[in-house]
């Protein structure tokens, strides 16, 4: 199937403020929500392999891109509500939530907190943040943290912090996360914090729908993370991981049909929005 149409880009009024989307395609809705301090960018690959078969929205997050600002502190339940309220906005009652990486921990807490209007969930290099990750991120994120400069110095810095966890070869990748970690009102460094904030130990069992836990191979931040979060998805009507080998952070960008081919094949495999859910399972 292909489509016919180009993305559209929107923006939705929100209790929190204007809450900007672009979507593609038509069919079962699909919510991206990225990492940190990405925006909707992070999906431009992606979304029209997805809009093959579904309506794909990717938003920028509250807090982030041409979204409405949030002063921190920033939580991801904060986060959780804008996504919500984009669905609201949108008149879309249940959706697929994607999240990668920040991303990932706000789809946990959408998923919780409105069980009614997930119908599945794709963590993609989702963080587990448990005690032991709040503790170590309790001095900061380590990444991503930069103060402004005269000579431009934290340019650098910021593209220095990245660059070891991306592909080689591809600056490009480099460049848009450099263009949204300095978009107005955006603090590069919050979105980690709000994930070192959020005790998600107490609300991934909460989680109904059926989950894919999909997993970059050169992550070296996210990918042990993936056997906690299986065991921990106690609630959820099965449980898919997939790794995809030679994915690193940027990943939804870097390996955009392998992702596509690995979320379809699992929405194919949880069935039509009707469909009864499934015992719990694990495949790697």
């Amino acid at each position: 199937m292909t489509v016919d149409h180009p993305p559209r880009r929107g923006y939705a009024d929100s209790s929190f403020g204007q809450l900007h989307y672009v979507e593609q395609g038509s069919g079962e809705p699909i919510l991206l929500l990225h990492q940190t301090p990405r925006s909707a960018d992070e999906f431009r690959e992606l979304l029209p392999l997805l809009a093959r078969s579904s309506r794909a929205i990717a938003m920028d997050m509250l807090g982030f891109g041409l979204s409405a600002p949030v002063p921190a502190p920033q939580s991801i339940e904060q986060m959780a509500a804008g996504a919500l309220a984009l669905l609201d906005a949108l008149e879309v009652d249940t959706a697929v939530v994607m999240g990668h990486h920040t991303g990932g921990a706000v789809a946990v807490e959408l998923a919780a907190s409105a069980p009614d209007r997930v119908r599945a969930v794709v963590l993609s290099s989702a963080p587990w943040t448990d005690a032991a990750y709040r503790s170590s991120h309790a001095g900061g994120p380590g990444v991503d943290e930069a103060v402004a400069s005269e000579d431009g110095s934290h340019l650098t810095q910021l593209w220095g912090l990245r660059q070891p966890y991306y592909p080689p070869g591809r600056p490009d990748l480099l460049d848009r996360f450099i263009r949204d970690a300095l978009a107005p009102g955006v603090d590069p460094a919050e979105g980690h914090l709000a994930c070192a904030r959020y005790r998600m130990e107490d609300r991934i069992g909460l989680v109904q729908a059926p989950v894919l836990l999909l997993g970059a191979a050169a992550d070296p931040f996210a990918l042990p993370d993936l056997e906690p979060l299986s065991e921990h998805l106690t609630a959820s009507a099965g449980v898919r991981r997939v790794v995809l080998e030679g994915g690193t952070i940027p990943l939804m960008e870097q390996l955009p049909d392998e992702v596509a081919a690995a979320v379809l094949d699992f929405l194919a495999s949880v069935g039509a929005p009707t469909a009864p859910s499934t015992p719990h399972l694990e495949a790697s």
